[in-house]
């Protein structure tokens, strides 16, 4: 009897440290999943590829930031999906890699990031994806025109290739669902119920009528190898996940696999 009054105090200390948690994370987790650098509306970009700054005009108050990067003699549309960091300014190199291979690569900012504007949603970057697949439209047809996400990205990647088609579906360094993320760098939390913020990169896959390639590094500590192999089960039959031995979230660029896995998405 006494060893539970002793107990009682200390579980009590436990569950208010689990519970207080729980409440930090739910209302921190915009912060914890996106890293936004805005940019003033004036900001010059400065590349060494050539490329046209687009600025979209989704409502009065909202406005979706983009730049197209151009090959000299295109033979389709990259339409690229960043990841959580800062803004199309870090991804130019990203840019290249696909311009070198022939593709104009269409790229947006998310809502708070770089130049675009609005709410910060799920629903809002996916609404911003279908308006860059209707700007490549207008220059190729979906034949020619190739989804590509790397991280964050990957998941409005995977959503945009569920509902338009597409030459290919690229995924670079790709996670299985946010919940799943979330719960291998903390498992103790019930995520489903918690994060507002899903990118079921694993439900929209299944609906993907194009052949997908998935990259990703063997030794990646940002996103797990482990939740982009549960991806590999998902993937159709001429689909391709290759993985880049020794690579980690942000040196893929450093191993010749990667350029090897790059050729192979963008052929």
């Amino acid at each position: 009897m006494l060893r539970k009054l002793k107990l009682r105090p200390i579980l009590s200390w436990i569950l208010a440290i689990y519970l207080l948690g729980g409440v930090v994370l739910y209302f921190l987790q915009k912060k914890l999943i996106f890293h936004p650098e805005p940019l003033t509306a004036d900001y010059a970009f400065k590349y060494d590829i050539p490329f046209e700054e687009m600025r979209i005009r989704i409502n009065e108050k909202e406005t979706l930031s983009a730049v197209l990067f151009k090959a000299a003699s295109p033979k389709g549309m990259v339409i690229y999906f960043h990841g959580n960091a800062r803004n199309i300014s870090k991804y130019a190199s990203k840019a290249q890699q696909c311009v070198n291979r022939g593709y104009n690569v269409l790229m947006m900012d998310y809502p708070t990031y770089g130049k675009s504007t609005g709410p910060l949603t799920e629903t809002a970057i996916y609404a911003n994806a279908l308006h860059m697949y209707e700007v490549a439209r207008k220059f190729f047809p979906p034949d020619s025109i190739i989804i590509y996400g790397r991280s964050l990205g990957t998941g409005v990647a995977a959503q945009l290739a569920a509902v338009r088609d597409c030459k290919r579906l690229v995924l670079e360094a790709p996670y299985y669902n946010m919940v799943d993320l979330a719960t291998r760098m903390a498992p103790i939390y019930p995520y489903q119920y918690m994060l507002e913020y899903k990118f079921p990169t694993d439900e929209y896959l299944p609906k993907v009528t194009a052949p997908v390639v998935i990259m990703h590094g063997t030794d990646d500590h940002t996103i797990p190898l482990a939740s982009a192999k549960k991806l590999e089960k998902l993937l159709k039959p001429g689909d391709k996940f290759i993985p880049v031995p020794g690579a980690d979230h942000n040196n893929l660029d450093n191993y010749p696999q990667y350029g090897k896995a790059l050729d192979i998405a963008l052929q």
